[in-house]
């Protein structure tokens, strides 16, 4: 009869008294160790479609997400992000009207980050908007295509914005960030400040 490693895991070790059996003690400490390892799966939707039935996740199971690049974990209930690996900056191409490095804050870039267990987009640089009858040009759409799947929420996130306060009435302005990979800048008719900061602004998947 197997025997349970000395380490509390429930590994089960075959044993000299066993019947011989190469595959099956091959399969009962593959079976024992693969689920305590690290997973790794090329999506989270590929990784609910394997781990079912007799593979169903145990709490403690680590899994490892190709396509965004996160180390998640079950934690009896649900998978939640415990790391994100390492995430260069992405600097979007712009849309007609706009430009980079407003009050030179750099580059227009965002990158996801894991965040107290939250997959989180970070945003960077200063934007430079031109304007048309007092609104944003575009309707303040400033990118020139959307945004990928990975970074999309999954419902509108509005967050603000610093801006100038010349030829302005306000030292902010806000910006949605809409499920389909669509910004948009939104300001009062009128509000037009020559740059707008993307520094810290984050928001959750």
């Amino acid at each position: 009869m197997p025997t349970p490693d000395a380490y509390g895991q429930n590994i089960g070790l075959w044993q000299m008294t066993d019947p011989p059996s190469i595959p099956e003690a091959i399969s009962l400490l593959a079976g024992g160790l693969l689920p305590r390892s690290v997973l790794r799966f090329p999506s989270a939707s590929q990784r609910g479609a394997t781990l079912v039935g007799a593979q169903a996740p145990v709490e403690g199971m680590l899994a490892w997400l190709q396509d965004t690049n996160l180390l998640t974990l079950y934690d009896g209930t649900q998978w939640t992000v415990l790391a994100a690996g390492a995430q260069t900056w992405t600097s979007p191409a712009l849309a007609s009207g706009y430009g980079n490095n407003g009050n030179s804050n750099g580059t227009i870039g965002y990158r996801l980050v894991n965040l107290f267990g939250e997959p989180t987009v970070m945003w960077r640089g200063g934007l430079l908007p031109s304007y048309s009858s007092g609104l944003p040009a575009n309707g303040g759409m400033f990118l020139s295509v959307a945004l990928p799947a990975a970074v999309r929420p999954t419902s509108l996130r509005t967050v603000t914005a610093a801006c100038s306060g010349l030829t302005s009435t306000s030292l902010s302005v806000k910006v949605d960030f809409r499920p389909t990979g669509v910004v948009e800048i939104v300001t009062e008719t009128g509000v037009t400040p020559p740059w707008i900061s993307l520094n810290n602004v984050m928001y959750s998947l």
